[in-house]
């Protein structure tokens, strides 16, 4: 363990303290689209883009939403230090790259050691370039576990980083680089691996095993995450109308309303990326809109990503 890890191990319970409790929070509904929707990711100039059926819509800041992209099956979604972005597609099986405007300019990542890729669903930059994302493609059970995480390096290639997992969702990256967290949606465990380098990384470990639904829940699926300054994981926990946050050690310390009943997906945003925002569907997925809400976090701020500096 290192100096960091034992600092953050022991101040902890301490940055628990500083986050709003439950009772303190308010879930305000920032806008709707037709259908479900995750890939919640901001830009620069404070847009936050969506992803929802064949399209991606961008959210400026007066709440409204406008169409900015069709893909297919957007999911995932980052952008890149040079105002491009990156968006994982299922219909495509691969993970495309876009120009600022949302036009395809091609496929970041779309085979791995000459196996196509099945379906790609979310994804992580990393600082030195490369990203990481999952895929637990189609046909993947908790008895045929065939998901996969994979890293794409600055030069393009992909590698495989680990396998054999039900379905692999949502996924982050330390901002050291240190550690790689995903979770797995049908386990409903957060793993964590730990990172020699780029695309190298150690065997995934349990980290968090996430509470199970319960009344008025429709189920337990593990599905995007981000982190905050202090380390804590926040992890969108489909069918749970919740977004559950983890610290360092791997233990839930708050459950934030999430508006959604299928809640999918969660960024930090506002101009001090105090500001939560959280997709999904307002109910059944399939079957009701997809919503946009947030949660202001007072005094709590979100890592800054690569394509927000």
């Amino acid at each position: 363990m290192t100096r960091r890890d034992l600092l953050f191990s022991a101040a902890s319970p301490l940055l628990a303290a500083t986050l709003p409790v439950e009772s303190e929070v308010k879930i305000e509904q920032v806008c709707t689209v037709p259908s479900y929707c995750e890939g919640i990711v901001f830009d620069r100039a404070g847009n936050a883009y969506i992803s929802h059926g064949r399209f991606i819509s961008r959210v400026g800041r007066d709440g409204k939403p406008v169409t900015w992209a069709e893909t297919g099956a957007p999911n995932g979604h980052k952008v890149l230090p040079d105002g491009t972005h990156i968006v994982c597609d299922a219909s495509q099986h691969a993970v495309l790259h876009l120009d600022a405007n949302g036009k395809v300019i091609g496929k970041a990542a779309s085979a791995c050691d000459g196996k196509p890729l099945r379906g790609p669903n979310d994804c992580t930059l990393d600082p030195k370039g490369g990203f990481y994302f999952t895929d637990p493609g189609g046909g993947s059970t908790v008895d045929k576990p065939i998901g996969t995480v994979h890293y794409v390096s600055p030069k393009g290639d992909v590698m495989l980083c680990a396998s054999g997992f039900p379905m692999p969702n949502g996924i982050v990256l330390r901002p050291d680089g240190s550690q790689l967290l995903f979770g797995d949606s049908l386990r409903n465990v957060v793993y964590v691996c730990d990172v020699s380098e780029p695309g190298r990384v150690s065997v995934p470990r349990e980290f968090a095993k996430l509470p199970q639904k319960g009344e008025g829940q429709i189920n337990n699926l593990p599905d995007g995450m981000c982190l905050d300054e202090a380390g804590n994981l926040y992890v969108a926990h489909w069918g749970m109308r919740q977004v559950q946050v983890v610290d360092r050690r791997g233990a839930v310390i708050r459950r934030y309303p999430g508006g959604n009943l299928t809640t999918s997906n969660v960024a930090f945003g506002g101009p001090r990326r105090d500001t939560l925002y959280i997709t999904g569907a307002l109910m059944e997925e399939g079957k009701s809109p997809g919503g946009l809400f947030r949660i202001r976090l007072a005094g709590v701020r979100g890592v800054q990503l690569l394509g927000d500096r």
